[in-house]
């Protein structure tokens, strides 16, 4: 994943608490092998209503979303996480989210920012009063700042999930930093392997 220090952008409010998984990204949408694509799902059934909120025109381009709270509980599906990103969202302000959907995010570099229910009820109507107000999501100070209000709060990441963000370390980027040793293990590992046990073609000599 890339790295991930200072989002910059538009915001859309979803005023809604208790948005599940299922919601995010219908069951429908399971179906697909491929990793892209799931943004034409995001909250689809709630986009088929000309009112909802993404359907207004004036959040166009919005890259960070703010909702209500508990957001992302139930089900552990990543496609939440994908399908958020893929229709072009970087960021989710909420005052408290699923914790499977807070883990997932962290691996796929959707910056999760956790504020009190007031805060986020301030930042809700400074975007309503002006949907092209500039947000700040600034992964490295762990500060959510609208500038030109003069609003600014900060919010809490674990030591391990700002550095994931900010070096982009997915698990296999994780797993990849210890490559050295991996691969200075695999040298001297008298552990069983399967070397020698097949021809040039692959196929299974037998004894």
């Amino acid at each position: 994943m890339k790295e991930v220090h200072v989002i910059e952008g538009r915001a859309v409010p979803l005023e809604r608490a208790d948005v599940d998984t299922d919601q995010i990204i219908p069951s429908d949408w399971l179906k697909r092998v491929e990793r892209t694509g799931f943004g034409r799902g995001l909250f689809s059934e709630w986009r088929d209503d000309p009112n909802f909120v993404l359907n207004d025109a004036r959040f166009a381009g919005a890259t960070i979303l703010v909702a209500g709270p508990r957001f992302g509980t139930g089900s552990s599906r990543e496609h939440a996480v994908w399908a958020l990103m893929d229709y072009g969202f970087e960021a989710v302000i909420a005052p408290s989210f699923g914790d499977i959907f807070r883990n997932n995010s962290s691996k796929q570099g959707l910056v999760i920012a956790q504020l009190s229910v007031h805060d986020v009820e301030e930042l809700t109507a400074l975007i309503a009063e002006d949907p092209n107000r500039l947000l700040v999501v600034d992964v490295e100070r762990m500060e959510v700042e609208v500038p030109a209000a003069g609003w600014r709060r900060s919010f809490a990441l674990d030591p391990m999930t700002r550095e994931r963000l900010l070096n982009g370390w997915d698990d296999i980027g994780l797993t990849l930093r210890h490559e050295g040793d991996i691969t200075s293990y695999e040298s001297i590992s008298h552990a069983p392997s399967l070397h020698g046990l097949f021809d040039e073609s692959g196929h299974l000599l037998t004894r």
